[in-house]
């Protein structure tokens, strides 16, 4: 199996959500694509120290989607197999939000609206110490409801962030509806290039121009720090999971664990 690969990282995600009896299914499996290309091909990383401080930043800063995350420290090694086997488990090392005590966990998150504020920090201090680091923040489009985020969008501005990269989970829902609903968002990515970045839409599930999109980020520093618009689907790779929000917060019985594990077949 190849690191790093979306169907079993969405395998890895039925199993753990089952082991714990757990929910966030729907919005883990809708930035799979997203850090899996990351991890993979762009975050500057040294296996051996998680704390490396030459390290690129990733703040999961929607922390319900955290198994996704889960998944790709234990492909670098920094987690173990019994670790998910046991995530959600009283007294285990795995929570159902992020947890900075995690190794390549950056920030707490959960709360939602914050972690965008700790990426462009950690983006201004790596530019004070004038170094090549970048900061990446995933970040919900029900997320972006709260204020904080834009406050640290013009904080990311004003400060020529161009080494802060923020990527937006589109997948239409939020806890309790979709995102029009609730409160609706527009274009998102005319909003963010209102606030000075320079911001782009891609598909949320095409590694190809999710790859292109990163790659391009790095190199493009002209003052202006990133946005990302990603189209995704919640839920993505299941069918009775996709756009269906229930799985926000439903646990997987014996059969619908099975079924899910049936569509997502074999990793390869």
């Amino acid at each position: 199996m190849s690191k790093f690969n979306p169907q079993a990282i969405r395998r890895a995600i039925i199993d753990m959500a089952y082991a714990g009896g757990t929910v966030h299914i729907g919005c883990a499996f809708s930035i799979v694509e997203l850090i899996a290309v990351l991890y993979r091909d762009h975050l500057r990383l040294r296996v051996d120290q998680p704390d490396a401080p030459e390290r690129d930043y990733l703040v999961l800063s929607k922390g319900h989607g955290v198994m996704a995350q889960y998944v790709c420290l234990a492909e670098l090694g920094w987690l173990t197999q019994e670790d998910l086997a046991n995530y959600f488990k009283d007294g285990t090392r795995l929570k159902g939000l992020a947890d900075v005590h995690v190794p390549g966990v950056e920030a707490t998150t959960g709360s939602l609206g914050h972690g965008l504020s700790v990426a462009a920090g950690l983006a201004l201090a790596a530019k004070l110490n004038h170094t090549d680091q970048m900061c990446y923040a995933v970040v919900g489009d029900g997320e972006i409801n709260e204020g904080t985020i834009w406050e640290a969008a013009l904080f990311a501005s004003q400060f020529k962030l161009d080494n802060l990269v923020v990527i937006i989970d589109k997948n239409g829902f939020q806890a309790m509806g979709s995102t029009d609903e609730v409160m609706r968002l527009g274009d998102i990515e005319a909003k963010f290039a209102a606030f000075g970045f320079d911001a782009l839409t891609i598909d949320g599930h095409d590694e190809n121009a999710i790859g292109a999109a990163y790659l391009a980020a790095r190199q493009r520093r002209d003052g202006r720090p990133k946005a990302i618009v990603a189209n995704t689907i919640k839920g993505k790779g299941v069918s009775f999971m996709e756009n269906a929000n229930i799985w926000h917060y439903t646990r997987l019985n014996s059969d619908t664990y099975r079924n899910a594990m049936n569509e997502l077949g074999s990793a390869k």
